[in-house]
């Protein structure tokens, strides 16, 4: 199955956006302060799009730092860098320096300098992991504004921009905090793989110099461009779609194997003890028909230690990320079959 690889990203410890003169954040009916509509200019998006055409090849993930403020409720997202591509063998690189290094070179120059999230690159939607959880909570404990953009340059190859940003919810920020990620634990918090991300929307803003620009260029697109809106050659999207879905369900499937064993061996531990209560209580009753004194009392928890529970938070980003690969699949699917019925339409007529 796939799994993208690539280093967690944390943010450096002494940052905040407290450290400077920001607007008020909006506060919900549980306390919990939020930034919502976050805004990015144009240069952002070009920004990313050019390091995945740069740095990434297919399944390859490039990742970068936000940087901009706080303005009101609205988060502003002014610029970004990204992180160089390392190996293993890079042992000497600290990415933390690099960062520290980056915004001290901005702040020189006059140019937003502040942490605001982070962004990432996808693989057919493949980005819900242990790792990006990891990195986001790592950003959102020291900088609450902080989002994670997620950009899928396979959707944006094909005609219609895909970055989404997204944020951890306050029940899983207090999760990761306590790392609390047994059955019983995430069960009293009523955490599941429908809250566990915040998709939050985002406002991409062009100055008027490119609006105009964007407008001659849509004058002077030939007819004949615009004719591959209607291609219906999805295939091989549909089908790498599926087949990344069916790993995802054959991982869900030994995480349900996993804690079916637990579940068993918890059952059958919890029956010999019982067994080995009752066999102790006929002795001692016996013992004291005999008129000697009972057994000594015993540590049950030394002679029987329960299993140890599988962790659910695999299971969790495991559904969160098929949940995602189907909402992928219905988005594909609906719009072919709108071009299907389009196509049909078209030929009828000639």
């Amino acid at each position: 199955s796939f799994s993208p690889h690539f280093p967690p990203v944390f943010a450096p410890k002494d940052l905040s956006l407290s450290s400077g003169p920001f607007g008020k954040k909006k506060a919900d009916g549980w306390g919990n302060t939020f930034v919502c509509l976050p805004s990015l200019p144009h240069i952002v998006v070009m920004k990313i799009i050019k390091h995945y055409q740069e740095e990434g090849q297919g399944s390859e993930v490039v990742q970068g730092v936000l940087l901009g403020l706080v303005v009101d409720d609205r988060l502003e997202i002014t610029n970004c860098f990204p992180f160089p591509q390392h190996t293993e063998d890079d042992a000497d690189f600290d990415e933390v320096q690099y960062q520290m290094e980056m915004m001290r070179s901005l702040r020189h120059v006059n140019i937003d300098h502040l942490h605001v999230g982070w962004y990432q690159s996808t693989y057919y939607g493949s980005f819900v992991s242990r790792a990006l959880l990891d990195s986001q909570f790592s950003y959102q404990h020291a900088i609450e504004e902080s989002v994670v953009l997620i950009y899928d340059p396979i959707k944006t190859a094909q005609g219609s921009l895909s970055l989404k940003a997204y944020r951890l919810t306050p029940k899983l920020m207090e999760i990761c905090k306590e790392k609390d990620f047994t059955p019983e634990g995430l069960k009293k918090a009523s955490i599941g793989f429908e809250n566990m991300f915040e998709e939050v929307p985002i406002v991409i803003k062009n100055s008027h110099l490119i609006n105009v620009l964007m407008w001659e260029l849509e004058d002077k697109s030939t007819v004949a461009d615009k004719h591959e809106l209607l291609n219906l050659s999805s295939s091989n999207h549909l089908e790498k779609s599926l087949q990344l879905l069916m790993d995802r369900v054959d991982d869900m499937s030994q995480e349900i194997v996993k804690y079916n064993t637990y579940s068993r061996n918890l059952s059958k531990q919890q029956q010999q003890k019982h067994q080995y209560l009752q066999r102790r209580q006929q002795e001692n009753a016996q013992r004291q028909s005999r008129g000697e004194a009972p057994l000594p009392e015993e540590d049950m928890s030394k002679l029987f230690k329960p299993p140890q529970p599988p962790p659910r938070m695999d299971s969790l980003l495991i559904a969160g990320q098929i949940n995602n690969y189907c909402q992928n699949v219905k988005e594909f699917t609906s719009q072919n079959l709108g071009k299907l019925f389009m196509a049909e339409a078209l030929q009828g007529q000639n």
